[in-house]
């Protein structure tokens, strides 16, 4: 992977970039849209990639490990084969998914072991097991295994976790670096910095990233329940230590307003389920802010979605029209609201690109941010 820094705002860090990969290239700041099972909910390829405008999809370890299963995947060559998305491929390691089994896991210096949600199932996940899933998925960015703490977890906790997590990420590298990719294509290992909402510890944690000198680096550990403010904090701490030359991805992260201040402060990579999942439950994110399309006041309004919105939907349905497909539960809805709020994601994200190319993304940012998190 081969990243170039392109241009960089005069009056914040926010970046523009070029990241190649053998699927193509991406143009950063990027928005990644979550599909966590091979798929994107409800949104077709053929949509991903000419109305959406997608240029990258993030694919999770944890699931895809259950279901197909690995046989399954090496044997159609691959996630790119298995799911005919031909452009690049990001997996989450699966050690958020792992954290979100607080129930039915147990972490020891070796590794997590944890139950299947689906059947009960006992596994056990060491960060060289993720590291050879990773290589069988085939993902083209893939992500070390670590343990990330919630939010309010109190120092002695955290301190202890990252310790596990950076014993955890060199034998990832090792195991990374002593392994070659299954598919003729090259792949690439990001560490992750984490260190819950302490300072001197994300600090510890970047320093110990950028050590590492991989080709790219994530943040994780935050919007996982610390305020807001904490979140942009850890970003400007962490930022300040992390390579200049190399991307940077926000895991997990978040509303529109969120990426717009992230972007301010360095990050170039974002993924959430955020659009997808509150899309299907009746929210759409939009320029002029944010619809309930449950609510009642759409009942007559045969407006346009949105005017000029990013997605050919828009320009198809109304309001009244949508909100009657959510209250009679048509699968449509899902469909249309989960392409919109997408299109709207990357609309941004490219729109802030623009901006930070053109030398006025502060001024636009604080023109824009303000609005689109009214809810209307």
């Amino acid at each position: 992977m081969n990243f170039q820094l392109q241009h960089v705002d005069n009056l914040s860090n926010a970046r523009a970039g070029l990241i190649q990969t053998d699927h193509g290239a991406i143009e950063t700041p990027i928005f990644m849209p979550v599909g966590t099972q091979g798929t994107v909910k409800a949104v077709h390829f053929s949509e991903l990639a000419n109305d959406i405008k997608a240029e990258i999809i993030l694919g999770n370890t944890y699931h895809l490990y259950l279901r197909p299963g690995i046989e399954i995947l090496e044997q159609a060559g691959g996630l790119h084969k298995f799911n005919g998305w031909n452009k690049p491929i990001l997996t989450d390691s699966g050690g958020f998914q792992v954290f979100s089994l607080s129930e039915n896991r147990k972490l020891t210096e070796n590794g997590a072991e944890f139950r299947s949600h689906i059947d009960g199932s006992k596994h056990f996940f060491t960060p060289e097991k993720a590291i050879d899933i990773q290589r069988s998925i085939g993902a083209d960015i893939i992500m070390a295994f670590d343990e990330c703490t919630p939010g309010n977890a109190d120092y002695n906790y955290a301190k202890k976790s990252l310790e596990l997590t950076e014993r955890w990420l060199d034998r990832c590298v090792r195991r990374f670096n002593e392994t070659d990719g299954k598919y003729g294509y090259r792949q690439t290992l990001f560490p992750i910095v984490q260190g819950c909402v302490y300072p001197d510890l994300r600090r510890k944690a970047a320093e110990n990233v950028a050590s590492k000198n991989a080709d790219g680096n994530a943040i994780g550990g935050l919007a996982v329940g610390e305020p807001t403010e904490k979140m942009y904090e850890m970003i400007e701490t962490v930022n300040e230590i992390l390579p200049k030359d190399k991307p940077r991805y926000l895991m997990g992260v978040g509303t529109p307003a969120n990426l717009l201040e992230a972007i301010e402060r360095g990050v170039d990579m974002f993924d959430c389920i955020m659009p997808t999942r509150n899309g299907r439950n009746g929210q759409l994110f939009t320029k002029e802010g944010i619809m309930n399309m449950r609510n009642k006041k759409w009942e007559n309004d045969f407006s346009l979605l949105e005017e000029n919105g990013a997605a050919s939907v828009d320009n198809f349905h109304s309001k009244a029209y949508l909100r009657h497909l959510f209250m009679t539960n048509e699968i449509l809805a899902l469909q249309i609201a989960s392409i919109h709020n997408l299109a709207f994601y990357i609309r941004l994200v490219k729109e802030a690109r623009k901006h930070i190319m053109e030398g006025d993304f502060t001024l636009w940012k604080s023109s824009v941010i303000r609005q689109i998190q009214n809810k209307i």
